[in-house]
């Protein structure tokens, strides 16, 4: 059984909807920064491994800054600052279940594979009644995979793909491999220990080369002052910055 729950905070309408069901035995949880029935554009937040309906709104182990939940308040917010009068909306999506711990599942494509084909609903979902909404997907470490597999399905309404923190785009060794419309983009901080990962894919495991690689071809996101694997959102940082440009722009 869905249960939704909307409500207005600083004037944004958000809505926390959470579904036990399975296949997902942790259950999905959706967070909405922003009015859906005006926005005309769209950030969907896609996190990655360990993060539950448990910890969406504080982050795991309490580290606020891994929480999907504060990072698409703190996206909005930035979005707004920079351009008060699009009508725009973060929505931080967890919905599908995402790997626990960097061990064996972590390091297969599988549930990033099931999060793709919900991912796909999800934005048939957005644009559904909405033929000039246009969105863009930002990919969190293991999410950036799900983006990644889910990438060669998207509309054209998905205008832009972003990868932070990646551990590889499910396979893909460039731009080109995705077969996707959207811009891709990519950043990595200097200390992310994502960086340590071989881009590579052997017998099952791996996700393919890193779209930080030159050669991928993406588009670079700054992130020379984001600290290690979880500061992308923090305020005052170049990839906050950039997130947000690419979030106000169609």
């Amino acid at each position: 059984m869905m249960r939704k729950i909307v409500y207005v905070l600083a004037g944004a309408l958000c809505v926390f909807l959470v579904d036990p069901a399975p296949p997902q035995p942790d259950g999905r949880t959706i967070h909405v920064v922003g009015d859906l029935t005006t926005a005309d554009r769209v950030v969907i937040l896609v996190p990655g491994v360990d993060t539950t309906p448990a910890n969406f709104h504080t982050g795991l182990g309490g580290m606020i800054e891994r929480a999907p939940a504060w990072q698409a308040a703190r996206l909005a917010e930035t979005m707004t600052t920079l351009d008060p009068h699009r009508r725009v909306a973060v929505i931080a999506w967890l919905g599908y279940d995402p790997p626990e711990g960097i061990g064996w599942s972590a390091a297969r494509g599988a549930r990033a594979r099931t999060g793709a084909d919900a991912l796909l609903g999800f934005v048939d979902g957005l644009t559904a009644g909405h033929p000039t909404r246009t969105i863009a997907i930002v990919g969190h470490s293991y999410g950036s995979t799900v983006a990644g597999l889910a990438a060669p399905r998207l509309p054209a309404a998905v205008t832009d793909l972003v990868a932070i923190g990646s551990p590889g785009l499910g396979g893909a060794s460039s731009v080109a491999e995705l077969r996707t419309t959207a811009r891709v983009w990519a950043g990595a901080s200097p200390g992310d220990w994502t960086r340590r990962i071989p881009g590579m894919r052997v017998l099952g495991f791996g996700h393919g080369a890193k779209p930080t690689d030159p050669g991928f071809g993406a588009l670079p996101l700054p992130a020379g002052d984001v600290a290690g694997h979880d500061g992308y959102f923090r305020a005052g940082t170049s990839s906050l910055r950039a997130l947000a440009r690419i979030g106000v722009t169609r």
